[in-house]
């Protein structure tokens, strides 16, 4: 029965030819070599061929590995690649679509570089590069990035060391809406047949507000309509009753968190609440968003709200 070679690893076949020219060059004949090692006869004669000639012998036998197709790119070049799209967007480049396609990475090579690449090389490209299509964060564009650096290594560790020092909580503070019409999430059915999900006709609304604490305590509490000053000093009421310890809360600048009638409240609480403010436009400094986060995605994605 005879072998088919190629089915062989290439540090096998190599060792192969090396002992099929010993023994040949030992006087045993070509066809009984090939025939012991389950291979055609011509190949024996190939083999000692290749080993033939000056300067050649064992080292013309060993294994070579195939390099393929050269790349169109240099390895250079692929290294820009990378530097474009790393944290970058297509806007600073000149284009006007503010995220990374296969079709705007073809285009950026081939008007810097000369090189046509097809959208199939491109993504082969981009996944060597260690880049994937991912869902992006929303950053809004007037954040301050200095305040978000000050607050992370220099606010929030004081708050903290101060909180042990004297006993105290940080709690982090949010709000949210959730309607009843809205559907998150997906499902499944037939191909080409879109799914259907039974929701309220009407666009009622109920608002929430939540209060979490690093080690994971939660306090929440759901109200109808806008947040507005008085409400929210209603509802820190509702927060600090029967606690017993003093409360650093951390909230964000929403108008209602800041208005006057609050300042009046909190003054009036002796030190027992004490209001910070995150730097602006910097939710994923607030552990509270993944509160609403997980609620939408687990809890309403899967039973929409019902009326009333």
């Amino acid at each position: 029965m005879k072998r088919d070679g190629r089915t062989l690893a290439h540090n096998t076949l190599e060792q192969m030819r090396v002992l099929a020219v010993q023994r040949m060059n030992e006087g045993e004949h070509p066809a009984r070599v090939a025939a012991s090692l389950g291979l055609h006869r011509s190949w024996a004669y190939k083999v000692r061929a290749l080993a033939r000639g000056r300067g050649r012998g064992l080292r013309a036998l060993r294994s070579t590995r195939g390099i393929g197709r050269p790349r169109a790119l240099s390895a250079a070049q692929e290294r820009q690649v990378f530097r474009w799209v790393n944290g970058k967007s297509p806007a600073q480049y000149g284009f006007d679509f503010g995220l990374w396609t296969r079709h705007v990475v073809q285009e950026l090579v081939g008007s810097r570089f000369g090189v046509r690449l097809s959208l199939a090389s491109v993504g082969a490209l981009l996944a060597r590069l260690g880049l994937t299509a991912q869902k992006p964060l929303q950053r809004a564009y007037q954040r301050d990035p200095v305040a978000v650096e000050r607050w992370k290594s220099e606010t929030f560790p004081a708050l903290a060391a101060q909180t042990r020092a004297t006993g105290a909580e940080v709690l982090f503070w949010d709000e949210s809406g959730f309607r009843a019409d809205a559907v998150h999430g997906k499902t499944w059915d037939r191909r080409g047949q879109t799914p259907v999900v039974q929701r309220p006709g009407q666009r009622q609304t109920v608002s929430a507000a939540s209060a979490v604490s690093a080690k994971g305590a939660f306090w929440f509490t759901t109200y109808p309509g806008a947040l507005t000053g008085e409400l929210f000093v209603d509802l820190l009421r509702r927060m600090m009753y029967r606690r017993k310890k003093p409360v650093h809360l951390v909230v964000d600048g929403l108008p209602a968190h800041k208005k006057a009638v609050v300042k009046r409240y909190v003054a009036g609480t002796a030190g027992r609440l004490t209001l910070h403010f995150l730097p602006g436009y910097a939710p994923d400094l607030n552990p509270d968003e993944l509160v609403w986060s997980h609620a939408k995605r687990t809890g309403v994605a899967r039973s929409p709200l019902r009326t009333g």
